[in-house]
């Protein structure tokens, strides 16, 4: 029996590609987290549904995420300027937001970068699995542990 974890109302996919949101969402369900899972599949529909713009604009009842996992590259705003425009939202909008980097990438440079973003806690290659998620949600829901950087 999955049950809700406080504090974790929402999961926010950023991807370009549907099938890996559609994985994701596989994923996180073999995982047995119960919450509401948001997919997008850019950086500025994520921000709309941040900033409750846009389609978002009368989604009071949609969960505000307590996770987020972020692709880096995208077409349009890119990972990297989604994080530049995270960093300017009030502090209300992401306070308790576990940021997770979830990228094809394993460029050292581009893990140094995210390890000195202070809104991101962890910087994970694709494809993620359910220990990971587990792992993320004790650490940061629970207080046990710290997944971070693979």
């Amino acid at each position: 029996m999955k049950t809700k974890i406080n504090g974790l109302d929402c999961i926010l996919l950023v991807d370009d590609d549907q099938f890996t949101n559609y994985i994701n969402v596989k994923v996180i369900q073999k995982a047995k987290v119960n919450t509401h899972i948001q997919m997008t599949t850019s950086a500025e529909e994520a921000l709309d549904f941040l900033r409750e713009e846009g389609r978002f604009t009368d989604a009071a009842g949609i969960p505000k995420p307590g996770i987020i996992f972020l692709d880096l590259n995208m077409p349009g705003m890119n990972g990297w300027e989604f994080l530049d425009e995270f960093r300017t939202l009030l502090e209300e909008r992401k306070a308790r937001i576990v940021l997770v980097i979830l990228t094809s990438s394993n460029n050292p440079m581009e893990m140094e970068k995210a390890s000195l973003n202070k809104d991101v806690v962890a910087f994970w290659t694709k494809p993620l699995r359910p220990e990971k998620v587990v792992a993320l949600v004790d650490a940061h829901f629970f207080g046990h542990g710290t997944p971070g950087y693979n």
